[in-house]
Protein backbone atom coordinates (compact mmCIF):
# COMPACT_ATOMS: atom_id res chain seq x y z
CA UNK A 1 0.00 0.00 0.00
CA UNK A 2 1.07 3.68 -0.90
CA UNK A 3 2.09 6.08 1.54
CA UNK A 4 0.14 9.80 1.64
CA UNK A 5 3.17 10.86 0.46
CA UNK A 6 4.14 8.42 -2.19
CA UNK A 7 -0.24 8.71 -3.43
CA UNK A 8 0.12 12.16 -3.85
CA UNK A 9 3.23 12.37 -5.70
CA UNK A 10 1.89 9.99 -8.24
CA UNK A 11 -1.06 12.15 -8.67
CA UNK A 12 0.88 15.46 -9.21
CA UNK A 13 2.97 13.37 -11.90
CA UNK A 14 -0.08 12.00 -13.60
CA UNK A 15 -1.57 15.48 -13.68
CA UNK A 16 -1.82 16.96 -16.92
CA UNK A 17 -0.18 20.66 -17.38
CA UNK A 18 -1.57 23.84 -17.59
CA UNK A 19 -2.10 25.46 -20.75
CA UNK A 20 -0.78 28.57 -20.56
CA UNK A 21 -3.89 30.74 -22.61
CA UNK A 22 -3.04 31.91 -26.24
CA UNK A 23 -4.10 34.89 -27.32
CA UNK A 24 -6.06 37.14 -30.49
CA UNK A 25 -4.85 40.46 -30.32
CA UNK A 26 -7.37 42.21 -32.57
CA UNK A 27 -5.68 45.30 -34.44
CA UNK A 28 -8.02 47.64 -34.63
CA UNK A 29 -10.18 46.97 -32.25
CA UNK A 30 -13.25 49.20 -31.33
CA UNK A 31 -16.67 49.64 -28.81
CA UNK A 32 -18.67 50.67 -32.24
CA UNK A 33 -21.03 47.56 -32.21
CA UNK A 34 -21.58 48.09 -36.46
CA UNK A 35 -17.96 47.37 -37.15
CA UNK A 36 -16.43 44.14 -38.21
CA UNK A 37 -13.72 44.28 -35.51
CA UNK A 38 -16.21 44.36 -32.76
CA UNK A 39 -18.05 41.17 -34.44
CA UNK A 40 -14.93 39.49 -34.13
CA UNK A 41 -14.90 39.94 -30.82
CA UNK A 42 -17.78 38.75 -30.20
CA UNK A 43 -17.73 36.04 -32.29
CA UNK A 44 -14.23 35.11 -30.63
CA UNK A 45 -15.42 34.84 -27.53
CA UNK A 46 -18.44 32.91 -28.14
CA UNK A 47 -15.54 29.98 -29.81
CA UNK A 48 -13.87 30.35 -26.78
CA UNK A 49 -10.66 32.40 -28.16
CA UNK A 50 -9.35 34.79 -25.41
CA UNK A 51 -8.68 37.93 -27.18
CA UNK A 52 -6.80 41.61 -26.58
CA UNK A 53 -8.27 44.38 -28.36
CA UNK A 54 -5.98 47.02 -29.42
CA UNK A 55 -7.32 50.02 -30.99
CA UNK A 56 -7.14 53.45 -30.62
CA UNK A 57 -10.63 54.44 -29.78
CA UNK A 58 -11.12 54.02 -25.98
CA UNK A 59 -13.61 51.62 -24.80
CA UNK A 60 -14.18 48.57 -24.41
CA UNK A 61 -15.27 45.22 -26.98
CA UNK A 62 -17.14 42.19 -24.95
CA UNK A 63 -16.44 43.73 -21.47
CA UNK A 64 -12.80 44.19 -22.22
CA UNK A 65 -10.96 47.05 -21.70
CA UNK A 66 -9.41 48.36 -25.13
CA UNK A 67 -5.62 48.74 -25.18
CA UNK A 68 -4.33 51.76 -26.52
CA UNK A 69 -2.46 50.77 -29.62
CA UNK A 70 -0.64 53.77 -29.52
CA UNK A 71 1.16 53.08 -26.33
CA UNK A 72 2.37 49.28 -27.84
CA UNK A 73 1.51 47.65 -25.08
CA UNK A 74 3.49 44.61 -23.94
CA UNK A 75 1.76 41.20 -24.42
CA UNK A 76 2.62 37.65 -24.00
CA UNK A 77 1.54 34.60 -25.30
CA UNK A 78 -0.01 35.98 -28.78
CA UNK A 79 -1.19 33.07 -31.18
CA UNK A 80 -3.21 35.25 -33.79
CA UNK A 81 -3.32 38.87 -34.93
CA UNK A 82 -6.12 39.88 -36.65
CA UNK A 83 -5.77 42.68 -38.80
CA UNK A 84 -8.63 45.72 -38.83
CA UNK A 85 -6.63 48.07 -39.76
CA UNK A 86 -6.44 49.94 -43.44
CA UNK A 87 -2.69 48.58 -45.11
CA UNK A 88 -2.16 52.79 -45.14
CA UNK A 89 -2.05 52.78 -41.33
CA UNK A 90 -0.26 49.51 -40.87
CA UNK A 91 2.93 50.66 -41.29
CA UNK A 92 3.42 52.70 -38.10
CA UNK A 93 2.74 49.14 -36.39
CA UNK A 94 4.35 46.59 -38.41
CA UNK A 95 7.34 46.19 -36.41
CA UNK A 96 5.10 46.26 -32.74
CA UNK A 97 2.95 43.30 -34.56
CA UNK A 98 5.98 41.25 -35.75
CA UNK A 99 7.52 41.85 -31.79
CA UNK A 100 4.31 39.67 -30.41
CA UNK A 101 5.82 37.05 -32.31
CA UNK A 102 2.66 35.60 -32.92
CA UNK A 103 1.77 32.37 -34.72
CA UNK A 104 -0.16 34.07 -37.57
CA UNK A 105 -1.21 37.24 -38.75
CA UNK A 106 -4.86 37.26 -40.36
CA UNK A 107 -5.37 39.48 -43.19
CA UNK A 108 -9.03 40.21 -42.74
CA UNK A 109 -10.58 42.27 -46.26
CA UNK A 110 -9.41 45.29 -47.02
CA UNK A 111 -6.30 45.03 -45.08
CA UNK A 112 -4.50 42.76 -47.18
CA UNK A 113 -0.53 43.72 -47.16
CA UNK A 114 1.49 41.54 -49.54
CA UNK A 115 4.44 43.49 -48.06
CA UNK A 116 3.91 43.35 -44.73
CA UNK A 117 2.69 39.90 -44.91
CA UNK A 118 6.27 39.19 -46.99
CA UNK A 119 7.92 40.66 -44.17
CA UNK A 120 5.85 38.14 -41.69
CA UNK A 121 7.01 35.13 -43.79
CA UNK A 122 10.52 36.03 -43.16
CA UNK A 123 10.68 35.39 -39.84
CA UNK A 124 8.64 32.15 -39.79
CA UNK A 125 4.82 33.80 -39.14
CA UNK A 126 2.09 32.64 -40.90
CA UNK A 127 0.30 35.00 -42.67
CA UNK A 128 -3.66 33.98 -44.53
CA UNK A 129 -5.36 36.56 -46.68
CA UNK A 130 -8.95 35.52 -44.64
CA UNK A 131 -11.65 36.80 -42.84
CA UNK A 132 -11.68 35.99 -39.06
CA UNK A 133 -15.90 35.59 -38.77
CA UNK A 134 -16.06 33.63 -41.68
CA UNK A 135 -13.01 31.05 -40.38
CA UNK A 136 -14.98 31.18 -37.04
CA UNK A 137 -18.17 30.06 -39.49
CA UNK A 138 -16.37 27.08 -40.71
CA UNK A 139 -14.69 25.99 -38.30
CA UNK A 140 -11.32 26.38 -39.84
CA UNK A 141 -9.86 28.64 -37.41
Amino acid sequence: MASPKEEQQVLSDSAPPIEKKKYTVIIGATPNPMRYAYFAAQKLNRHDHPILPLGIKKGQVEGIDILDLRRRPALENVDTVTMYINPIHQAEWEDYILSLKPRRIIFNPGTENPRFASKANSIGIETLNACTLVMLSAGTY
